[in-house]
């Protein structure tokens, strides 16, 4: 089987889980003995463009014609079963899915966020969710309040191809929605049971975990909606040193907020930005993670991370979050008097939890489950003709 990956991957100063996931996924179908044609584009390009390049880049979310021209000459000459796109923007665009299917390839999309509606495809905005733009034929909203990267005019681009595109997310021959809250998202914006399954992401197995650490761990970027001042608030409700230690890992806009709080109390801990492996053997020497998003986040990689290392986790109960800690963990409502009251009891149970946290992983996570229900869905698609 040949299966084109599309993705544009986002700029390499924003961590970003789905880069992570892509690549994973790469790997896992090359393991299975799939034929993979990466197609892909970063945004770290955009300032190395030609200048011709760039007089069109403002048109790219729509249209983008050097990616479709790149995309059908590799069709023609390697004639793929599938297309599995991930993030288009800006610089693959939604029309990858018309020169596919102008090719007789089937498309899959694997939908990492709410974009088919949303500019920013977070459902928030101004520290709070917001659900403003769904049903409507124009984002206008989104415009208004500058949601797409706070610019009125990227804004208005970001809604024009959401409205241009409706009918183009509407052919695409199957989406894997990463948990059912997705399912309920695309079905709300009028994609048919039959176009959907649900399928979560996997990460690669880091083998059996240590015994259970200590402390709580917070490992994501530092921007408002993954919920950073929410735990900091819940935390100093308690007294220093009262739950063990809470370490910080990561950078962006509360940088300041981490860095004041670890200067304040001896039970914090700011350890900067680390890399994916970094993460991991902070993560192994501690006893629970921290998730405490106040967006409705699809699926954190960081919980399947944790979980697969055998790590519990206290979450919010938004999104996918509930869905990825089922019994391994403690879903919790997103205010500071439920969190502070949540944390000791998550802290204490946490050591006793490590076994389930593992299971959790191996029976829904592992690449070996997660690999062989993606190669179903290959296996399902209706063939089409160019």
């Amino acid at each position: 089987m040949k299966v084109v990956v599309a993705h544009n991957r986002y700029r390499s100063e924003l961590p970003s889980g789905e880069n992570v996931i892509v690549d994973l996924e790469i790997a896992q179908l090359e393991a299975a003995g799939v034929t993979v044609l990466p197609f892909l584009r970063s945004s770290d390009d955009i300032p190395s463009l030609s200048a011709a390049q760039k007089v069109l880049l403002p048109i790219s979310p729509i249209w983008a014609p050097s990616a479709q021209k790149d995309l059908a000459r590799l069709l023609r000459e390697q004639r793929p079963d599938v297309l599995h796109l991930h993030n288009p923007y800006p610089l693959l665009s939604p029309w990858v899915v018309r020169t596919a299917h102008a090719h007789g390839v089937p498309v899959v999309q694997t939908v990492h966020n709410y974009r088919q509606v949303c500019a920013p495809g977070l459902y928030f905005r101004d520290g709070h969710a917001c659900h403003e733009c769904r049903g409507r034929a124009f984002a206008l909203p989104a415009i208004k309040h500058k949601c797409y990267r706070g610019s009125t005019a990227q804004s208005a681009i970001m809604a024009t191809t959401l409205a241009v595109h409706r009918s183009t997310w509407r052919s695409v021959d199957r989406y894997i929605a990463l948990t059912a809250a997705i399912a309920d998202h695309l079905r709300d914006y009028g994609i048919t049971d039959g176009q959907i399954t649900v399928k979560p992401n996997a990460v690669e197995d880091p083998g059996p975990p240590p015994a259970a650490g200590d402390g709580l761990l917070f490992a994501a970027r530092l921007s408002p909606e993954k919920g950073l001042g929410l735990l900091l608030d819940a935390w100093r409700r308690h007294p220093d040193g009262a739950l063990g230690r809470l370490r910080i890992a990561g950078d962006g806009e509360l940088r300041p907020l981490a860095e004041q709080v670890a200067a304040e109390r001896a039970d914090v801990e700011y350890l900067g930005p680390l890399d994916r492996m970094g993460v991991r053997a902070v993560l192994r020497t501690s006893a629970m993670i921290a998730v405490p998003s106040t967006w409705h986040d699809v699926l954190p990689t960081a919980i399947i991370e944790a979980l697969a290392n055998g790590r519990p986790v206290i979450g919010t109960n938004l999104g996918g979050i509930p869905y990825l800690i089922d019994n391994a963990g403690f879903a919790v409502p997103p205010t500071v008097d439920d969190w502070a009251a949540a944390l000791p009891d998550a802290l204490k149970a946490a050591p006793t939890l490590t076994d389930v946290a593992r299971h959790r992983y191996l029976t829904t996570f592992h690449p070996d489950v997660v690999t062989g229900q993606l190669l179903a869905v290959y296996d399902s698609l209706p063939t089409r003709r160019p």
